[in-house]
């Protein structure tokens, strides 16, 4: 064997080892490189409802963004959408960017609209048919969400509804956008004189079937 053939065999072993890595790394990604706290959030693309325009999450670079996975015909994401946007309410026009993707499918974009109307909301829904932010994410059911810094970092993550006006949830947002940390939220009962508050206890929502 010349020392050409040599050459052009350990070549060819080369070449088929990294197609081998490549392809492994493409199969493995999800335990490779897990989307979990503290890792850097993956882009996503998604279309704004109504326009022919998509946004990413390099539209939100250096800020505060809370990414919600979400579906009309999901009822735990219901239930969690009146806290979202109680949360868009308090800290929307402080900095934080809330941002709804709709994984439907089999719904026009009108419909989601629709939908989003009726609850009230007036934070971003954007819509992503083709559940590719599903795969990014790595997401593994609805809703499931994820607090993002503004460094581009993960730091939170949390699959099923959660009530995002929990002192906890707050907290995290405030300290992201430099702000103070918020008081505990208080509410008037009936049963007792109107300048009695006390602390609004947590309701856990419906876990995701």
């Amino acid at each position: 064997m010349t020392a050409r053939q040599q050459w052009a065999i350990v070549g060819l072993a080369i070449v088929l080892l990294g197609g081998g890595l490549a392809a492994g790394t493409h199969y493995m990604r999800d335990d490779l490189f897990p989307v979990n706290v503290g890792s850097r959030a993956p882009d996503f693309r998604a279309k704004v409802l109504g326009r022919d325009r998509y946004k990413t999450l390099a539209d939100y670079k250096g800020q505060v963004v809370l990414l919600n996975i979400w579906a009309t015909w999901c009822e735990p994401c219901r239930v969690e959408i009146p806290s979202l946007e109680r949360l868009e309410k308090e800290y929307g026009a402080k900095g934080l960017k809330l941002v709804a993707v709709s994984i439907d499918d089999y719904v026009s974009e009108d419909s989601i609209r629709s939908f989003a109307n009726n609850f009230g909301v007036t934070f971003e829904v954007l819509h992503d048919p083709t559940h590719a932010i599903e795969r990014q994410y790595q997401a593994t059911g609805y809703p499931e969400t994820f607090v993002i810094g503004p460094e581009g970092t993960i730091r939170k993550k949390w699959i099923g509804p959660d009530d995002w006006t929990s002192m906890g949830n707050r907290a995290l947002v405030a300290q992201l956008l430099g702000l103070e940390t918020p008081r505990p939220v208080y509410e008037v009962t009936d049963d007792r004189p109107p300048d009695s508050l006390r602390a609004v206890p947590s309701r856990s929502p419906p876990s995701p079937r």
